[in-house]
């Protein structure tokens, strides 16, 4: 096995934080989505061999050593759609689309093999291999400090990055851009200890008024285009209405080792998931519910499995009669609409999909709820809502937005 191969290289990283040159606080960048439609699995198989990694690797956490190939709790990234943000690397600087990545923190590039990582005059190499395993492929390499650049106002001059010398479970992105929480870096090296992400390196230096980063996605009906936003060091008010209601990440495992809260979910006056623990997740495109949630949610609206696509279709007389859904975090409710709920038809294709038909964005998560992962809130969600991750304060955020109650798809 490709885990065993490499696992005996699984050297220290660089543990360091590193310098940031940055010049206002907070700092935003674009996001894009793409489509990557090579591969023979569903959209749905994809978010659902993410949900199971993501489960097995945190229970897993601190119960192996660092020798064993079933230590590694950073998930894999969905190889359908992916949010990604150029970033350039090294003077002269090559340009990289990463994906951005809540669910895991480790950052590198070079996955694309037209398209390496090639050391430049801001280059260090410091001579340590890493390894991250992921639920559907790896990525081995070399540990280098470089400068990085996110924007014209905020380049990192000293920052760890990973050089790929071989990926698997990639294709159409360059990397990761690792945003989650620091402890996800944990047993990606022999050590066993963390790796500093950029977000702790421009904290811990004061070059950001805050630890938090501000997450906004919109809806989108087109194959590739930018329709996002990563604040870092703060939020961008422009960006939601309303209060921004923040909540403690939840104490639960294994959901506590993400960026997890606690929520309940109700089809209108039904409750479909009583109050458990999941997570947000900007690496998963579907919303995903536990499977018991997801039999009353069929039951409720009618939908059906299609065998294609792997996602839940309606009639268009269901569809008319089809009820919101209402997400209770803390002491507020958060409606998801019908609209929220469809799949853009605009990119049934994109998905294997039929053009004429009508696909819900909702999905089985693959496990009965009670096993403290109960839910994944992941892009589709999140193109309704506003998001914050305060990793200084462990909580997180979340406020509506202009596309709360859009009629897009």
């Amino acid at each position: 096995m490709i885990s065993q191969l490499f696992v005996a290289v699984y050297l220290a990283l660089f543990a360091a934080a590193t310098p940031l040159t940055v010049r206002k606080s907070p700092v935003t960048i674009s996001l894009s989505r793409h489509f990557n439609t090579t591969g023979s699995k569903t959209i749905l198989e994809f978010d659902q061999a993410r949900a199971k990694f993501l489960k097995q690797s945190a229970a897993q956490k601190g119960s192996v050593s660092a020798s064993s190939d079933a230590n590694v709790s950073v998930p894999v990234t969905n190889g359908m759609v992916s949010y990604t943000a150029a970033v350039d690397v090294g003077s002269p600087p090559t340009t990289f689309n990463l994906i951005v990545d809540t669910g895991s923190s480790n950052t590198w590039v070079g996955a694309d093999p037209n398209k390496p990582y090639t050391p430049t005059s801001t280059s260090q190499d410091t001579g340590e291999h890493v390894l991250v395993l992921y639920g559907s492929g790896l990525f081995f390499g070399e540990e280098f400090i470089d400068q990085v650049s996110l924007s014209e106002s905020l380049t990192i001059q000293q920052q760890s990055i990973g050089g790929s010398e071989l990926t698997e479970g990639f294709s159409g992105v360059d990397g990761i851009l690792g945003i989650g929480p620091t402890d996800l870096t944990e047993n990606t090296t022999m050590d066993g200890g963390t790796v500093p992400t950029v977000l702790d390196n421009a904290f811990s230096l004061g070059l950001l008024d805050s630890k938090e980063i501000g997450i906004s996605f919109e809806p989108t009906t087109t194959v590739s285009s930018t329709n996002g936003e990563l604040t870092f060091g703060g939020i961008d008010s422009s960006k939601f209405t309303g209060d921004l209601l923040f909540v403690p990440i939840t104490s639960t495992s294994p959901a506590n080792e993400f960026v997890g809260i606690d929520q309940s979910v109700a089809y209108g006056s039904t409750t479909i998931l009583s109050e458990t623990a999941g997570i947000v997740d900007t690496g998963t495109a579907l919303l995903l519910l536990a499977s018991d949630a997801i039999a009353t949610y069929q039951n409720l609206t009618g939908a059906v499995p299609d065998e294609n696509t792997g996602l839940l279709t309606l009639t268009a007389t269901q569809f008319a009669s089809l009820e919101s859904l209402f997400f209770n975090i803390g002491n507020t409710t958060f409606e998801f609409t019908p609209n929220a709920q469809l799949w853009p038809r605009s990119l049934n294709t994109a998905i294997g999909g039929n053009a004429d038909s009508i696909y819900l964005i909702v999905g089985d998560i693959g496990s009965e709820s009670g096993e403290g992962f109960d839910f994944i809130n992941g892009q589709t969600w999140l193109e309704r809502f506003y998001f914050v991750f305060d990793a200084g304060n462990s909580r997180a955020g979340f406020a509506t937005t202009e596309f709360t109650d859009a009629t897009t798809n």
